[in-house]
């Protein structure tokens, strides 16, 4: 079910797209299906694309009332495009996939069911893609990123590059914002203080379009995030219980 313009909706799904004009009307439509029933809505945010995907999200807006379509004038890459959507969206809970097409939206609810049952403790439930559809080098590249990111930060993630995750908004909108931070939320809401889980997800093949990133261009900017990240976890400090006397 739609959230109305005047009721807030329960679930706010954020999808960043750049360049994904095949897939933005198929993952639409799979999204409304794997929420209907359910008060949401889905923030597609357009990050500067250069293709027809603007065009092809505003022609969905009259079939579905649930899908706002945010745009930005310039390319600022995919964090930067979650971040924007999750400043705009009204719900409590925020989940997040891929604009690839990749991450199945019929997985959602269930890790949106997993967040709700752990309450505001639990701070995010992320997707494990445990049979990757990726190209062999992709999956060594991950799995080796994967791999040192764990041991450095120390985050419980197997797979924090799935895009399929289901937070608390307000737990994320205190994660502190940095390029390419969606490849450390898990050890970014252990930064707070918050659990994590992770819950097994499919993972399909890319239907239309190219991946925007390589092996070569994640190690290199993942080296500089880590010991980024690795810095912001050390100079974390909690208050413990907060009350008001």
């Amino acid at each position: 079910m739609a959230a109305s313009s005047t009721i807030p909706p329960e679930i706010s799904v954020v999808v960043p797209v750049f360049d994904e004009e095949g897939n933005v009307a198929d993952l639409a439509r799979e999204i409304a299906r794997a929420f209907a029933g359910q008060s949401y809505e889905m923030i597609f945010v357009d990050d500067a694309s250069r293709d027809g995907t603007l065009a092809a999200l505003r022609a969905l807006k009259a079939e579905m009332p649930a899908l706002r379509v945010l745009t930005h004038q310039k390319n600022a890459g995919q964090s930067r495009a979650l971040r924007t959507g999750a400043e705009a969206a009204r719900g409590q809970i925020l989940v997040t996939l891929d604009g690839d097409g990749q991450n199945d939206p019929a997985d959602a609810p269930a890790l949106v069911e997993r967040l709700k049952a752990g309450g505001r403790a639990l701070g995010l439930v992320g997707g494990m893609r445990l049979k990757r559809r990726d190209t062999w080098s992709k999956r060594i590249g991950s799995k080796i990123g994967n791999g040192v990111r764990r041991r450095l930060l120390r985050d419980d993630a197997i797979d924090t590059g799935c895009g399929l995750k289901a937070m608390w908004l307000g737990a994320y909108l205190r994660f502190p914002y940095f390029d390419h931070m969606h490849r450390f939320l898990p050890a970014l809401a252990k930064r707070e203080g918050l659990k994590t889980d992770f819950v097994e997800v499919r993972h399909r093949p890319r239907a239309s379009g190219q991946s925007k990133y390589t092996n070569w261009r994640r190690l290199k900017a993942s080296l500089g995030d880590l010991a980024g990240v690795v810095w912001l976890l050390g100079r974390a400090r909690l208050p413990g219980v907060t009350e008001e006397r």
